[in-house]
Parts: structure tokens; C-alpha cells; sequence
């Protein structure tokens, strides 16, 4: 007990700011589940949770109906599709840049790849409507130099994909090499010395140096984004959507917030986005357990 008392006594302020975090989780992520039980509950506006009447599954009609296995269809549609770009990208980027060795020039590359991370997706949903724009926007006015006809990119169906991809990867590579640059260069150099004494050449100590010892960074952060499959993010399709592209950007996360806030379905909505979140949780756990086995590396 003595010796629990002088370590707190000791080590206070770093308990205070454990303690911070542990009140933060728990004031706006545990007591907030409580708001689960709407989707069990007729809620209506006026009522609150505790005296909404008790429906029990009858807010899980979704899974029979075609329009929300459609919407299911468009997100897994465009998460896999970003994943497969989005993922690898950051650690090729830091890859490439761990090979420059001015190092000037190496925190200039960092500091421009780095920039898009902060700019509002909202923004980023402006820029490419005016790039894009079928009248005056710069790529169709190539297209028309080269002879060919305007593209209605914003309002296609089949272009909503890409475009979402190419702003996700041009957005978030430079902020995803943070934390591959940063395993890179906890890699002893004695390796590479030694290496160059072999004869290795760069692309050799790549794939056997460093490549190798990333590798537990690069499974950490595969397990990590596996839950994000449902997760298409609202704050990156939202500003993208129309009319006209509603086929394909109706993800669940806009989905929820149709039947939700501007339908007042909020029982109805808690329960879509309750069975996302559980899905969401049995994607880590599984995947956890495969890394587990196939690598021996995982979350625990």
C-alpha cells in the first residue's frame, strides 16, 4: 500500500493526465451507448429515451428491404476501393522519401504531402467542382483542346468512385507516412552499413531491411483500418452528393443521416448504425485473429 501511495505521489501529474483521457472516454463513448436502447424503442421527438415504448427488433426491418442492401453494395463498393489506394500509398510515399537525402528538400516533400490532411473536406468538395465543372473547369477545357466532350464528372454515376479515391489518396498520403517515416527511422543504420559492405544496393535493402522491419507498423495499421469497411466517412461523401449521383453515394453514413435528421426515423437510423458498429467491432476482432495467427503480430 505504501509503495501505492508513493508511486501516485510521484508520478501525479502523468496519473491527472491518464485520468483526463479515462473521464474523456468515458463522459463521450461509453455513457452515450446508453442511446443504443432508442433502437429497440418507438422514439419520437418529445419523448425521452427512458419512456419511449419498448418495440423490441421491429426497427430492424432494413435487413429484408433490397434499397438498404443496395446502400450496403455502394459503401463496401467505395471503402475496398479507397483501401486499395489508400492504404499502400502512404507507404510507398515513405519509402520514396526515406531515400532522399537532402534533407532540406526531403521536409519540403514532407511539409506539401502534408498539407492536404488539414484542409476540410467541404473545401476539398469546392475545389473539385470547380475543376470539374462541365462549363469552365480546367479538366473539361482539356478534354474539349484534345477534342473531345465535356463531362458532367460531379453528376456520373460511374465517376463518383474515382473521383472520392483520388481526393482520399491526395488528401491523406502525406499525413499517413507520419507513422511508417517514423518506424523507418527507428531502424539501426549499422544494418545498412552492413548491408552496403555485402554489396546490397537500395532496392535490396528495401525489401530485406526495411520493408521487414515495418512490417509490425504496417499489420497494426491494417487491423486498425478494417473497421472503416462500413465506414465510407460522412464528412468525405456528403459534400460530393447530388441528385444526380444518389445511386452510388448513398453510403450508410448518409443513409443514417437521411432517415435520421431529415426524416426523423431515429429509432430506425440508431438500428442501422448500431449493426454497422457491430459488424465493425467483429471486422477488428477477426482480424486481429488472423494477424494473430498467419503473422504472430496483432492489438493483443
Amino acid at each position: 500500500m505504501k509503495k501505492v501511495l508513493f508511486n501516485l505521489k510521484k508520478y501525479k501529474c502523468q496519473y491527472i493526465m491518464i485520468m483526463c483521457g479515462i473521464v474523456f472516454l468515458i463522459l463521450f463513448s461509453y455513457i452515450p451507448m446508453l442511446g443504443l436502447q432508442i433502437a429497440f424503442r418507438d422514439f419520437r421527438p418529445g419523448n425521452t429515451i427512458w419512456n419511449a415504448r419498448f418495440v423490441g427488433l421491429e426497427n430492424f426491418w432494413f435487413f429484408g428491404d433490397s434499397e438498404f442492401w443496395r446502400v450496403v453494395k455502394n459503401t463496401l463498393v467505395l471503402t475496398l476501393s479507397r483501401f486499395l489506394f489508400t492504404f499502400p500509398t502512404p507507404i510507398i510515399l515513405a519509402l520514396l522519401i526515406n531515400e532522399i537525402n537532402n534533407v532540406k528538400f526531403k521536409k519540403i516533400v514532407q511539409s506539401i504531402t502534408y498539407i492536404p490532411h488539414f484542409i476540410s473536406w467541404v473545401v476539398v468538395a469546392y475545389m473539385l467542382e470547380s475543376m470539374l465543372s462541365p462549363n469552365n473547369g480546367i479538366i473539361n477545357q482539356l478534354i474539349t483542346a484534345l477534342g473531345g466532350e465535356p463531362i458532367f464528372f460531379m453528376g456520373s454515376t460511374k465517376w463518383f468512385v474515382p473521383i472520392v479515391v483520388i481526393a482520399s489518396v491526395w488528401k491523406e498520403i502525406g499525413w499517413g507516412t507520419i507513422i511508417y517515416l517514423a518506424a523507418i527511422s527507428s531502424i539501426e543504420q549499422e544494418m545498412y552499413e552492413a548491408a552496403m559492405l555485402d554489396g546490397a544496393g537500395r532496392w535490396a535493402q528495401v525489401k530485406y531491411i526495411t520493408l521487414p522491419a515495418i512490417v509490425p507498423t504496417i499489420v497494426l495499421l491494417l487491423i486498425l483500418s478494417m473497421p472503416n469497411l462500413l465506414n465510407a466517412g460522412l464528412d468525405s461523401v456528403y459534400p460530393l452528393t447530388n441528385n444526380a449521383n444518389l445511386e452510388v453515394s448513398t453510403v450508410l453514413d448518409v443513409y443514417v443521416l437521411q432517415n435520421g435528421l431529415q426524416l426523423g426515423k431515429y429509432s430506425f437510423a440508431t438500428a442501422v448504425g448500431m449493426v454497422s458498429s457491430v459488424i465493425s467491432l467483429l471486422l477488428l476482432l477477426i482480424t486481429n485473429k488472423v494477424s494473430n495467427i498467419c503473422t504472430g503480430e496483432g492489438l493483443w
